[in-house]
């Protein structure tokens, strides 16, 4: 569909406004819908508790981790911590 067709199906009749709200709309999807998904995959460092992200990131869907809970060298979920760790770590704020 052509951005005057869109104009003409909606009575906008600028084009800097329709292609304004088509921009928006497209960004919108794009944020809500988990269509650019992409697999970062990094080493576990002992006594390391934090790792830099990817600057292009937006959404963590998942971490799994090799080997966790389990010998047969599958990849499973690492549940979720969100209270500070018992024990202290080397790389503590």
């Amino acid at each position: 569909m052509k951005v005057q067709e869109i104009m003409e199906r909606s009575g906008i009749q600028q084009t800097g406004r329709a292609i304004a709200y088509i921009k928006d709309a497209l960004e919108e999807i794009i944020l809500k819908s988990e269509t650019h998904i992409e697999v970062e995959r990094q080493d576990l460092k002992k006594d390391k508790r934090y790792y830099d992200l990817p600057f292009n990131c937006i959404k963590i869907l998942d971490i799994r981790c090799k080997n966790q809970n389990n010998a047969e060298g599958d990849y499973h979920s690492i549940p979720r911590s969100i209270y500070t760790p018992n024990k202290g770590d080397s790389d503590g704020i």
